[in-house]
């Protein structure tokens, strides 16, 4: 593999929920026969894929064998934040994925409904949820009640943007477990701000 590939490399193995393992042996810069001897050990939890003798690694069980092992997990992310923005307004949405992307420290996905937002939570494993509080299917704090029920993501921030200024509304969003609350039309220099203190980019 030429070097040139490398960074490019490295965002999608950030993406990845399953590894194989020769991406293992390169994300932790050992040889693909010690990973191979570490999984028929036990050691590195994964499975076979059925009909093969092809083994796969899920994330967690690689971050865990990681930390087990004080291999760092420098290689594992992109070294950017993953935000996820969640909102049915593709204006917005457009704004945000541009300037954001632009900004250089973000990585984003979008989704502009409820349920997608949980699914893609599982699968990007965002750092920071942009969060609209009326979506089509339900509302914002049914989105974050879900989130803070998981221990997986408890280190998920949330900033939700509304037009809304119910002060009884926004107080519930945050006893939800919102981290903060942005009104619409809102500074995009002021989100990215409020993003930055949660985030410590």
């Amino acid at each position: 593999m030429s070097t040139a590939n490398l960074p490019s490399q490295k965002e999608n193995w950030g993406l990845k929920t399953v590894y194989t393992t020769g991406e293992v042996a390169q994300i932790c810069k050992v040889s693909q026969q010690t990973v191979i001897r570490c999984f028929d050990s036990g050691r590195l939890k994964g499975f076979r894929v059925p009909g093969s003798r092809f083994r796969r690694i899920p994330r967690d069980n690689l971050i865990q064998f990681m930390k087990d092992n004080n291999i760092p997990l420098d290689n594992l992310e992109s070294g950017k934040k993953r935000v996820l923005v969640v909102d049915d307004d593709e204006a917005i949405v457009e704004m945000l994925v541009e300037l954001l992307e632009r900004d250089g420290r973000f990585e984003v996905k979008t989704a502009s409904t409820g349920y997608d937002a949980g699914l893609l939570t599982h699968e990007f494993r965002p750092d920071l949820v942009i969060l609209d509080f009326k979506l089509p299917d339900i509302n914002g704090n049914v989105v974050c009640r879900t989130l803070r029920s998981n221990p997986a993501f408890e280190h998920v921030r949330v900033i939700v943007i509304s037009g809304v200024v119910d002060r009884d509304e926004i107080d519930e969003l945050l006893a939800a477990g919102a981290d903060d609350f942005l009104q619409k039309p809102f500074q995009i220099d002021d989100l990215v701000g409020r993003m930055v203190r949660l985030l410590n980019v």
